[in-house]
């Protein structure tokens, strides 16, 4: 008989179980991670709502959770590293290796990428889980078992910041002030920007975005519009009157990356070409677990300070419904375990 794990099943929107499932065996060229956070992401709060984000809709029941660290507690055929025992953050995808984009090193594009909770895979509220042997990133001593769950949103910041080149001397505007807005300040603080200013709505945000590192913070809803033009907008809310704020926010031959995912926007067509704006959109990450870990491990990025409150896999649901019931809340963590 196999072995069984409780694992925390989303059968429909806002109704979840705690079932009992087999644990799940390594293949070849995989591990079984025994796992000890996720931290909760919007997507996993979107999913519980309304059961799809876009083109991705469930069609019968889901594992949540994406954000994942634990420890290496066994090994499949061929697999030399990590080894057991090893204490890992998960990228929490799978690709072909086969395809133009795997090839070309864009393996985040696949067509048949799998990504955990993402329909109809299923993600990481459960005791254990199967990653391939290379998506499962050794971390140092010096980051929780929260912090190294949370290198998952790090990596869109680190993505995204790469996508934009900020470097010394680049002045970026944050819109959003959500966990990836506040993520994305203190990786472009962290990358040497000059100034960053970060907008947000909810007062609460704009003071912890302070105490991130903002040089400034703008409240949208009071028409503050005296913001000094920036080299950089990071996007991350993906509503339509943030981006139009992130547009106006933009020196000449500025950069505009979207990061927060949303419905449909409009660009207002004549300031990007009368400014000459680079506009690039983004998609999770690829290559960027070991510099967002090293970024972590040094300090330069406060993972720990987020998270705002824990919770077993019977509370699941607390997490996913803490930001909403907490004005003070940032970052909820499962601990399956």
């Amino acid at each position: 008989m196999s072995a069984e794990q409780r694992v925390a099943v989303l059968r429909e929107p806002e109704h979840m179980t705690v079932e009992t499932r087999p644990v799940p065996t390594p293949g070849p060229g995989d591990v079984q991670v025994a796992v000890r956070a996720v931290s909760v992401c919007g997507s996993d709060v979107h999913y519980y709502d309304h059961g799809r984000i876009g083109g991705f809709v469930m069609h019968g029941p889901l594992v949540l959770g994406h954000e994942t660290s634990g420890v290496v507690s066994a090994v499949g055929e061929g697999v030399e590293t990590p080894a057991v025992g090893t204490r890992v953050a998960v990228e929490p995808q799978r690709n072909c290796g086969r395809c133009d984009q795997c090839v070309q090193g864009r393996y985040h594009l696949c067509p048949w990428i799998s990504f955990f909770a993402t329909p109809p895979v299923d993600g990481s509220f459960a005791q254990y889980v199967t990653v391939p042997a290379g998506r499962a990133h050794p971390v140092p001593d010096a980051l929780s078992d929260d912090a190294a769950a949370m290198i998952e949103p790090l990596a869109v910041a680190v993505h995204a910041a790469g996508k934009a080149d900020i470097g010394p001397g680049t002045r970026v505007f944050v819109s959003g002030g959500g966990p990836v807005g506040l993520l994305c300040l203190q990786v472009a603080r962290a990358r040497g920007a000059a100034r960053v200013t970060l907008s947000d709505p909810v007062a609460r945000r704009r003071e912890v975005a302070l105490r991130f590192g903002a040089d400034a913070v703008v409240d949208p809803g009071a028409g503050d519009t005296e913001i000094e033009p920036a080299d950089v907008v990071l996007e991350c809310t993906g509503v339509q009157a943030a981006v139009d704020l992130a547009i106006a926010a933009t020196a000449p031959a500025a950069t505009v990356v979207l990061v927060g995912t949303g419905a449909q926007v409009t660009l207002p067509l004549d300031v990007v070409q009368g400014r000459e704006l680079v506009v690039k959109g983004t998609f999770r990450y690829a290559h960027v677990y070991p510099a967002a870990i090293a970024m972590a491990a040094s300090g330069a990025v406060r993972l720990d300070e987020m998270v705002t409150s824990h919770h077993d896999l019977d509370g699941a649901v607390d997490a996913l419904l803490a930001a909403r019931r907490d004005p003070d809340a940032i970052k909820a963590v499962v601990r399956p375990g």
